[in-house]
């Protein structure tokens, strides 16, 4: 198994959580109509909607925690597959390793969204485009950084 150079991979981590943030807040202000629409109340998590209005502070704690762990899983994976990633440069590596991981993780999960929870088809296929979107940067960024 290749070595890790943790101080990397923390740095990588970081970049991937903020780019994430980023985009998903992009993504819930332009979905913000079915997150306000009363009919999918139930939906949300106690966490991200204890009641009525904005989420409490601990929902973005939890956010930016689990998402700095799955930012180091998507690194650590790259820094032990990047033999196995396809293209030459570091971008494109980075652009395959991204679509790889979106569509054997991303796709099938929001497969099983429109299956088993009650949303609606268009906040799905949001979530769908902003989970390729990051995937690809978080892939150019963890090849950047991880060589």
């Amino acid at each position: 198994m290749p070595k890790v150079n943790w101080v990397k991979l923390v740095i990588a981590a970081v970049l991937m959580v903020i780019v994430g943030m980023v985009i998903n807040n992009i993504s819930a202000m332009m979905d913000m109509r079915h997150y306000m629409n009363p009919a999918y109340c139930q939906v949300w998590s106690k966490i991200m909607m204890p009641n009525a209005g904005p989420p409490p502070i601990e929902f973005f704690c939890w956010s930016l925690g689990l998402s700095f762990i799955a930012a180091l899983l998507f690194g650590w994976v790259y820094n032990v597959l990047k033999a196995a990633v396809p293209g030459s440069g570091v971008l494109i590596k980075g652009f395959w390793y991204g679509v790889l991981v979106f569509l054997v993780g991303s796709l099938p999960g929001m497969f099983s969204l429109y299956l088993l929870i009650n949303l609606p088809r268009s906040l799905i296929a949001s979530w769908t485009i902003s989970g390729f979107v990051i995937a690809v940067v978080d892939g150019c960024i963890v090849a950047w950084l991880i060589k």
